[in-house]
């Protein structure tokens, strides 16, 4: 490839052909075959040349006159065997795309856009040939609308589109409690809900851009949003509160009795209310970390038959109301994992999700379980901005490679690329583009874009930034949690802030020093003053410098804190001297009411009470209260 010409992702192959074309004025563009399936590539392709220079008419009959003709698109699965696959042939005279289906046309037109985008005003564009498919199948991204930030419809159709661009095919948005059941109002009055109408909405978004919104609602643990009600907590698993794997004790229910009728009866309802929303076939019900399963109402069973068939039996339920209604199930296969000898009697048509969000998370070891069963299996990593606000770079990457090799090496069908809330969802949206960009480009095309240039394909294609600062900004902000070289899960600077009452170092926090964290300190605003030399060609351009500048300043609030704890007589925040206490208490005001703000622009209301609440209990204890 041209080393000017970047692509997001890089294509399989890419062919340098001699010379340029330069687009005339007065050419149409023919849409071949079903010229309606193709009209959505039409424009994109209409509106990518009309950036280089020429505007050229959509038809979809080739007429006599073929000096006129400029571009031709044509489906033909025979000259393009994979499945969403095209070539793209830049010639001297004409622009050529032949695709397996239109899916795969309008992926032809994606990166045509891509080009066209590096030639703007230039009214020409490189000769070249590109043959192009997917490495997996199913290319998906899941964002968290379930921890406190559920996004504006504006700030999803800004998602939507920059996914389509980057070839992805699949968007999953998670829920809990933030669908607008119209049975269930308690459970989500607050959180500024998804409606059915907006979801009907969204779906068709999605699908004019060749991507399938999957309804997502998780359905046996993670139920605490519902749990924690009267008219609900009846079907707990245990209604009084439980203990997790690290001993901390939770007060609210979590997770949905297997043994009690209601709780099917409960998810045939939901169920039967969500899915008409969607096109889609699939259908994620969760079922992932039922971490309180056997500590309650099924103490009993578990004993007597183990958890992992009490879990199994109660999946079959799920699945069973699934299949009924004509869908595929997903599921997280965590649980299952624990007890891999129940693995083969999982249904032949369920989908499993091997989740792991650490660079060295053994997608390998755990791919291969359900290979070998016959299980069909998507892996998903994640974006690791969540825990973390600046996003974790190095862990990133490393995550999501690990996910594409493996998941290809043992035969996963997909690859689902998740963005996490833990916490209140401190990170804002653009802090995940990263994750996003790196994930749709190894999922598309693994070996080619293994080593894209990361930083200059988010200038291009994320950013839009002339000045060529914001990816690199992006890619070395999400390296400060490495500074203090403390290991948590998220960034330590943000630990501090989320846990103010746990000892400072010690456990996992351990070795944290005054240096680690005024290294770390520096460190960030070293990356950060390059940010006033940004050019972003984006409407949202100054939404997203506020965004850094916020992530920025608390990640420094994390050290500030740190440091005050590690200094003062104890690590409590109440051994801090007043004085210092004061100071602190001054900056988190600003930077929680500009997060207040901030959150407004692109989220919705719901849930901003509880996710700020997190970081106004610090400032309460600055002040004392």
């Amino acid at each position: 490839m041209s080393p000017n010409l970047v692509l997001l992702p890089s294509p399989q192959r890419l062919y340098e052909l001699p010379g340029s074309h330069r687009l005339q004025p007065d050419r149409f563009i023919w849409l071949e075959d079903d010229a309606q399936a193709l009209l959505a590539t039409g424009r994109a392709i209409q509106e990518a040349l009309s950036a280089v220079g020429q505007r050229w008419e959509l038809t979809a009959a080739r007429g006599d006159d073929l000096g006129r003709l400029g571009a031709t698109v044509h489906v033909d699965p025979t000259q393009v065997p994979q499945p969403e696959g095209y070539h793209l042939t830049i010639g001297p005279d004409q622009i050529r795309i032949v695709a397996h289906d239109p899916a795969g046309a309008f992926y032809a037109a994606m990166t045509l856009r891509q080009i066209a985008r590096q030639a703007a005003g230039s009214k020409e564009l490189p000769c070249l040939r590109i043959e192009d498919w997917p490495d997996f199948p199913h290319r998906g991204v899941m964002l968290d609308i379930s921890r406190d930030r559920v996004p504006r419809m504006e700030t999803l159709y800004m998602l939507v589109d920059m996914l389509a661009e980057w070839k992805i095919n699949q968007f999953q948005l998670y829920m809990e409690h933030t669908f607008a059941y119209r049975n269930h109002r308690e459970v989500w009055e607050k959180a500024s809900p998804l409606t059915g109408e907006e979801i009907l909405t969204l779906d068709a978004y999605c699908r004019e851009r060749f991507i399938e919104l999957v309804p997502n609602q998780n359905s046996f643990g993670h139920m605490h949003r519902w749990l924690k009600y009267d008219r609900y907590r009846p079907l707990a698993e245990c209604p009084d509160g439980w203990q997790s794997p690290w001993g901390e004790w939770h007060d609210e229910p979590f997770s949905l009795c297997p043994s009690d009728p209601g709780s099917i009866e409960l998810l045939r309802e939901l169920y039967d209310e969500l899915l008409p929303h969607f096109s889609s076939q699939q259908f994620n019900v969760g079922c992932d970390e039922t971490f309180d399963l056997g500590q309650g109402r099924s103490k009993q069973d578990c004993e007597e038959r183990g958890p992992g068939r009490v879990y199994l039996e109660f999946l079959l339920k799920i699945h069973d109301l699934v299949q009924r209604r004509g869908r595929t199930m997903q599921f997280w296969g965590d649980i299952i994992l624990h007890h891999s000898e129940l693995i083969p009697e999982l249904p032949g048509d369920i989908i499993a999700l091997e989740w792991g969000y650490d660079a060295d998370h053994p997608f390998a070891e755990n791919g291969a379980k359900f290979a070998q069963a016959g299980v069909p299996y998507y892996v998903c990593p994640g974006t690791s901005t969540w825990n973390s606000v600046g996003g974790r770079t190095e862990n990133a990457m490393g995550n999501l490679w690990n996910a594409a090799e493996n998941g290809l090496a043992h035969g996963a069908i997909g690859f689902l690329n998740t963005d996490w809330g833990d916490n209140g969802h401190w990170q804002h949206p653009s802090i995940s583009f990263l994750g996003y960009a790196y994930g749709a480009a190894v999922s598309w095309a693994a070996q080619a874009n293994r080593n894209i240039d990361l930083p200059r394909a988010l200038d291009l294609h994320a950013f839009r930034d002339a000045a060529g600062v914001m990816g690199k900004l992006a890619f070395d902000l999400g390296n400060a949690y490495k500074v203090p070289q403390v290991d948590v899960y998220g960034s330590i600077l943000i630990t501090i802030l989320l846990y103010p009452d746990r000892p400072i170092a010690e456990g996992r926090t351990a070795g944290l020093t005054v240096e680690g964290l005024e290294k770390a300190s520096t460190y960030i605003d070293q990356v950060m003053a390059q940010l006033p030399k940004a050019r972003m060609d984006r409407p949202d351009a100054d939404l997203i410098l506020d965004e850094f500048r916020n992530a920025a300043a608390l990640m420094k609030h994390g050290c500030r804190l740190g440091i005050a704890r590690l200094q003062a007589e104890g690590d409590e925040i109440a051994n801090i001297p007043e004085e210092t206490r004061r100071a602190l208490a001054t900056d988190l005001e600003e930077i929680i009411a500009e997060y207040k703000r901030i959150w407004l622009a692109r989220s919705r209301p719901g849930g901003l009470e509880d996710s700020a609440g997190r970081l106004e209990r610090v400032l309460a204890m600055y002040r004392g209260e």
